[in-house]
């Protein structure tokens, strides 16, 4: 039986700022612009919590983002995300310092490290949110994500356990603005770490593969879905994005008929997205899909069904045909 916390001694938010090669993940950069949002509903600070090696440079960008003070944690040893590692120090360094909320990114690193961080600090974690709030009176962490294949919506509390964790995925938060004029404090952990102590080696790092831009990065999008059809018409639809200078995204059906990869699918079980542009070609508007692009700034729809659910959301729809319309589209765009 977990035994019970003074919830009265834990202050402050933090956040986990992931790391590749030195340089600092954007879904922790867009996480510190919440979490500045949290930590002045609350009135505590809001710190920033980086594991890496010569990383120390980074401290003062991630003030720019919002943390009042930066926990830097500098070594060899911690140059690649290792969970055994990661977990003892970031562990040993909440219970010592007492956060009462803990956010991480939703990516690879931080959907291995979350719930062993739970786990560890005996906390409740709620994964893959889509909205992070307080509740004042009871002075509680609220966080918001979809139940039940996205038909409803599902709010969590962890009232009697701290911290109160939760991770958020790439693209769900609004990147804030940087204020190069923000002060703040940098604590450097003086960590005794040896390499021979770590149980897991990592013998070599691949990058995948991918062309163009992250799709969760991209400032536009034309996306597929099933109401394509075909082959042929996904690669019309191709030329289409590479005319308006877009990244190509898609639903679930056509990443499973092998059109494009896992890594251009949008939605609960793929990014989330919030381009300018957003073009969707053939896409009836589940709410598997939509999920992950709902903050697009434009949406435009292409869709023969005139009642597909998509267009209540659209900024602009055609009905027709998408072997007509996007042709004529290209067409268009050639000739300017």
């Amino acid at each position: 039986m977990t035994s019970k916390v003074d919830v009265n001694e834990y202050r402050g938010v933090w956040v986990f700022v992931e790391q590749t090669d030195g340089q600092p993940a954007r879904v922790s950069l867009e996480l510190l612009g919440k979490g500045r949002e949290l930590a002045d509903k609350l009135e505590v600070p809001l710190t920033a919590f980086l594991l890496g090696e010569s990383v120390q440079g980074n401290a003062k960008e991630l003030i720019s983002y919002g943390a009042d003070e930066v926990i830097v944690a500098d070594h060899p040893v911690l140059r690649d995300y290792r969970t055994e590692i990661y977990t003892d120090i970031i562990s040993e360094q909440v219970m010592a310092r007492k956060p009462e909320v803990l956010i991480l990114g939703a990516s690879a690193i931080g959907r291995d490290l979350a719930p062993r961080l739970s786990f560890r600090l005996e906390a409740g974690c709620t994964a893959d949110c889509t909205g992070l709030d307080i509740d004042l009176e009871k002075r509680l962490f609220v966080s918001t994500r979809p139940a039940f294949g996205g038909n409803v919506m599902a709010t969590i509390i962890c009232p009697e356990n701290r911290p109160q964790m939760s991770t958020v995925r790439p693209g769900v938060m609004v990147l804030a603005e940087k204020d190069e004029g923000r002060e703040g404090q940098i604590i450097d952990l003086d960590l005794q770490l040896n390499e021979k102590d770590v149980k897991v080696k990592i013998l070599e790092s691949v990058k995948g593969v991918s062309e163009g831009v992250k799709i969760e990065e991209a400032e536009r999008i034309v996306a597929i879905g099933m109401g394509a059809g075909n082959k042929e018409n996904f690669d019309m639809i191709k030329e289409l994005a590479e005319l308006l200078d877009a990244e190509v995204g898609a639903t679930r059906f056509a990443v499973e008929a092998d059109w494009v990869s896992h890594d251009h699918q949008i939605g609960q079980t793929g990014k989330t997205v919030r381009p300018e542009l957003y073009v969707g070609c053939g896409i009836s508007g589940a709410v598997q899909h939509t999920a992950g692009m709902s903050g697009s700034k434009m949406i435009v729809v292409i869709n023969k069904d005139p009642n597909a659910e998509i267009f209540k959301m659209a900024d602009y729809g055609i009905v027709g045909e998408l072997e007509k319309i996007v042709p004529a589209l290209i067409t268009e765009l050639k000739d300017k």
